[in-house]
């Protein structure tokens, strides 16, 4: 017997469904939902002589006890928040 190559679409595994046997879907709507976070912004601050996220905080915040967020924005460069140094490049995060 030789092959011909042509499949039986008749064969067991071959079967389309017909269309009344497919889901329904037409009553899907598209949920925003997302357990990402939302994207940040932030604007950038250079440090100069004599800054401390204290008075950082003071000037972009109105709080200097606010100093926390700045730091907990630049955990990437700062290692410590009493260490920062002229010319230092920080996020400054967006008023809350």
């Amino acid at each position: 017997m030789v092959a011909t190559g042509d499949k039986n679409p008749a064969a067991p595994g071959n079967k389309k469904p017909a269309d009344d046997e497919m889901p329904d879907f037409s009553d899907v709507q598209s949920g925003a939902s997302s357990t990402a976070p939302a994207a940040q912004a932030f604007e950038t601050y250079v440090v100069v002589k004599g800054d401390t996220l204290s008075k950082i905080a003071k000037r972009v915040y109105g709080s200097a006890n606010s100093w926390q967020k700045i730091f907990e924005a630049n955990t990437d460069v700062l290692k410590d928040p009493n260490k920062i140094f002229p010319g230092q490049k920080l996020k400054i995060p967006a008023k809350s």
